[in-house]
């Protein structure tokens, strides 16, 4: 990575010629650090924020956008921090080290379908099944210069299907913002606390739910758990979910899709009941 302009001169004259900041321009682009990254001017990472972020509260189905967001604002403190946590922890280390993706090939859900019920291997495969979705739907990240944060923010981004999994919350949106709540208490990236103005797109019995039971549950989880980038997922799919769960201070919230349906059939039953009362 071109390191930070703010670094103190003695830091930045120890460093190789090819790591030393340098200004460019959209003319005389420096070449990337790893295979899928793109350097950006502070113009071009300020703009990219913007319209970004603009565009995926508009359409939060936009991978693309929140990927990018998440990019663009994770530096020169957050993201940075994350690594921090991770060189600051045993397992985390291992990861940095081994720097294993989580991918269709690396994990082979054929497999991971004929755990016993209770592990995590096991509820993983069945969320992905039910939620319609596979390990290789995660973009790459490319905004981010040092290849080593990179690593970091791909790694949690692989793994953040599995922190859907053991709490068993969907991809719906209700389900996709108490995850991004959790997630900002847990690990401060910024885009996990600007997803929450999507809360604003919510229904009102929706919203009032959030803030009355996801919500919470999201930040007192997030603030107390361990922090999950620095969970090694490949060694744990034999894990019981459960066990896995208390280790690292999670607790199960309310099953969101069972209280959606009791609140749906509840609807259904208060229309049914006025149209007999009219109908008499």
């Amino acid at each position: 990575m071109p390191p930070s302009p703010s670094l103190p001169l003695r830091r930045i004259l120890t460093l190789p010629p090819a790591l030393r900041p340098r200004a460019f321009s959209i003319l005389s682009r420096p070449p990337p650090n790893y295979p899928s990254h793109v350097p950006l001017t502070n113009l071009e990472r300020g703009t990219l924020a913007i319209t970004s972020a603009i565009g995926s509260l508009l359409n939060p189905r936009r991978h693309d956008l929140i990927a990018a967001l998440s990019e663009t604002t994770a530096h020169p403190y957050f993201l940075p921090r994350l690594r921090r946590a991770m060189l600051a922890n045993s397992t985390g280390r291992r990861i940095l080290r081994d720097r294993p993706r989580i991918t269709s090939q690396s994990m082979r859900l054929e497999d991971l379908r004929k755990l016993p019920d209770n592990t995590v291997g096991r509820a993983y495969a069945a969320w992905l099944d039910r939620e319609g979705v596979t390990p290789d739907t995660r973009d790459p990240v490319r905004y981010v210069d040092d290849p080593e944060e990179a690593y970091v923010l791909q790694r949690y981004r692989e793994t953040h299907d599995f922190t859907h999994a053991i709490t068993g919350l969907p991809v719906i949106i209700e389900g996709e913002l108490a995850i991004k709540a959790f997630e900002f208490a847990n690990t401060l990236l910024p885009m996990t606390g600007l997803s929450l103005a999507a809360v604003v797109r919510l229904k009102k019995a929706e919203r009032a739910r959030f803030f009355e039971v996801y919500g919470p549950w999201a930040v007192r989880n997030g603030l107390r758990a361990e922090e999950v980038v620095n969970v090694y997922w490949e060694e744990e799919l034999e894990t019981d979910v459960g066990a896995l769960r208390e280790r690292l201070g999670i607790e199960m919230p309310p099953d969101l899709r069972e209280v959606r349906k009791v609140e749906r059939e509840k609807k259904r039953a208060e229309k049914e009941a006025e149209r007999k009362t009219m109908g008499g």
